[in-house]
């Protein structure tokens, strides 16, 4: 019987997926504004043990069309085993058309162009990366692990791989007096990554983390939520990036977004104007989710 470590988190993109859970927790884990696995000890999975859980899983069903590595970055693997893993899965799940799996960028860096595109040429189709901001002095406060310049290389080897690449980042990152700096500093880094995907979630405070606690503390200014819509009109408007699918539909945005840019940025303006004046619903406090 498969049994995983919980707390499991895919994107919202994959719940129909197999998850295989490949390794516990995050390797970096020192995000400020993340508390998703500061219970778990990061280690990589037996492969025995991998391996066991997609052959028992295709035993009772193998008609899985997608399957998501888990946890937080699985990237971090050898190539050699990350190779081994993608190998079985096509092997037992026949009808398998798109391989995912978190990637965080320091574990990205750390893999050659060459190694990403072999991982891509046997069949690794999508990558998710948390970019975060596009702001150097936010990535340096919330502790991501890698610069501006680093986090756009991540992206570009990613995408030069040939890897379908969804790029996350965070509206509200910046609290209240950098709000605007921040939507047009991402904008900026988006417009230099070209990812496939782009999904804006909005920050919510974790408590127990050091940023979650600073705003409890109120020595963070947390947006309220006409403010983060603002925010995300400021980032769809400096948003350059032809053909890309952009969604801010997540449990923690105020206003469930979707569209692809440039041709729908009118249709989204439309819905975040009429949210901000009233005449469209957003989510209550209550409603909303991390």
């Amino acid at each position: 019987m498969i049994e995983y470590d919980p707390p499991v988190y895919r994107p919202p993109g994959e719940w129909r997926s197999f998850l295989v859970q490949a390794t516990i927790g995050c390797s970096h884990n020192g995000c400020t504004f993340c508390g998703m696995y500061k219970g778990k000890k990061f280690r990589i999975r037996p492969m025995d043990d991998i391996i066991g859980d997609i052959r028992e899983a295709a035993a009772f069903y193998n008609q899985y069309e997608k399957v998501f590595l888990c946890d937080g970055d699985a990237i971090v693997m050898k190539t050699e085993d990350l190779l081994e893993i993608i190998g079985e899965i096509k092997k037992d799940f026949p009808h398998c058309r798109l391989i995912s799996t978190y990637a965080g960028p320091r574990s990205t860096l750390s893999k050659t162009p060459e190694e990403l595109k072999i991982l891509h040429e046997a069949g690794l189709g999508r990558a998710y990366l948390g970019i975060e901001t596009g702001m150097e002095a936010l990535l340096k406060s919330t502790n991501k692990g890698v610069s501006r310049a680093e986090m756009l290389e991540a992206g570009l080897r990613l995408r030069n791989a040939g890897i379908d690449l969804w790029g996350i980042i965070l509206i509200g990152l910046g609290g209240k007096p950098l709000s605007m700096e921040n939507a047009r500093e991402t904008a900026k880094l988006i417009n230099e990554i070209q990812p496939n995907h782009l999904s804006a979630m909005n920050y919510t405070p974790v408590e127990g983390t050091k940023l979650g606690n600073q705003a409890l503390r109120g020595e963070f200014q947390v947006l309220s939520a006409k403010e983060s819509l603002m925010e995300t009109a400021e980032l769809i408007r400096n948003l350059e990036v032809s053909g890309m699918h952009f969604t801010s539909d997540h449990a923690s945005n105020y206003l469930p977004l979707k569209g692809t840019l440039n041709e729908d940025r009118d249709k989204l303006f439309r819905l975040i104007d009429g949210a901000i004046g009233g005449k469209v619903a957003v989510r209550s406090e209550a409603s909303r989710g991390l």
